[in-house]
């Protein structure tokens, strides 16, 4: 299998502190991968550099095998990757359909077909099209986030922390989104506090520990390894 997204030694520095040591992975095609690690790891910084919102000390970022480095967020959007923020980053002043029609602000074509598609994974969301976007629930601002990514039209998702603040109903519903995203042909890197429900779905998984990948394997060997159920799944080892 073809690996649509390959990172070679990322390196990211805020100031003088190295914030990413020299990282590398890679993001098969058509599977969801996902990086576990605790706050402050590099998990985010990660995404940003491969969005090009934060710029690498050095790094080979190849996406369908060009290289993105140095590459603008707009460039980057236009070939096929998009961000799900953490925290959603809805706009609040505006509706639901405003919102997700700045997800294709980089699009000439026709967004019915995609919009549709959106609605049908998101039928709360069309029934709030003209509502204020800062009105919805968390959970359907999250929706809303995923589906502005969505309009797109991206070969890669990624997704800082989904699930983070959400009612546990709701982050099943969130999760079963995402694979459901990726059955439709999205490829999909993520990030989550919830490291059970992550390991859970993902094809392959890496952990990331103060800035460097201490783990990789597929989810269920992850989700089986003692010291993994020790740090993140809050289970000790007998």
């Amino acid at each position: 299998m073809s690996n649509i997204l390959e990172i070679k030694n990322l390196v990211v520095s805020y100031g003088g502190i190295e914030a990413v040591k020299g990282i590398s992975m890679e993001v098969p095609q058509g599977q969801i991968v996902t990086l576990i690690g605790a706050n402050g790891a590099g998990k985010s910084t990660t995404l940003k550099s491969i969005s090009g919102i934060v710029r690498p000390k050095e790094a080979s970022i190849l996406f369908d095998g060009e290289e993105m480095v140095g590459k603008s967020p707009d460039y980057i959007v236009s070939k096929g990757i998009t961000l799900v923020p953490e925290g959603r980053r809805v706009f609040p002043n505006l509706t639901v359909m405003e919102n997700l029609k700045i997800g294709a602000y980089l699009r000439k074509d026709n967004l019915k077909d995609d919009l549709e598609y959106v609605f049908r994974l998101f039928p709360r969301l069309k029934e709030r099209e003209w509502q204020m976007a800062g009105t919805l629930s968390g959970g359907e601002q999250q929706m809303l986030a995923v589906g502005r990514a969505l309009m797109s039209k991206p070969k890669l998702i990624m997704m800082d922390e989904p699930s983070l603040g959400l009612a546990p109903l709701v982050v099943k519903d969130i999760f079963r989104i995402i694979q459901t995203i990726n059955e439709e042909g999205i490829t999909v890197l993520l990030i989550e506090q919830n490291a059970n429900m992550a390991l859970k779905i993902a094809h392959k998984a890496y952990v990331i520990e103060t800035g460097k990948i201490t783990m990789e394997g597929t989810g269920l060997e992850l989700l089986e390894n003692e010291e993994i159920k020790e740090a993140y799944l809050g289970k000790s080892k007998k």
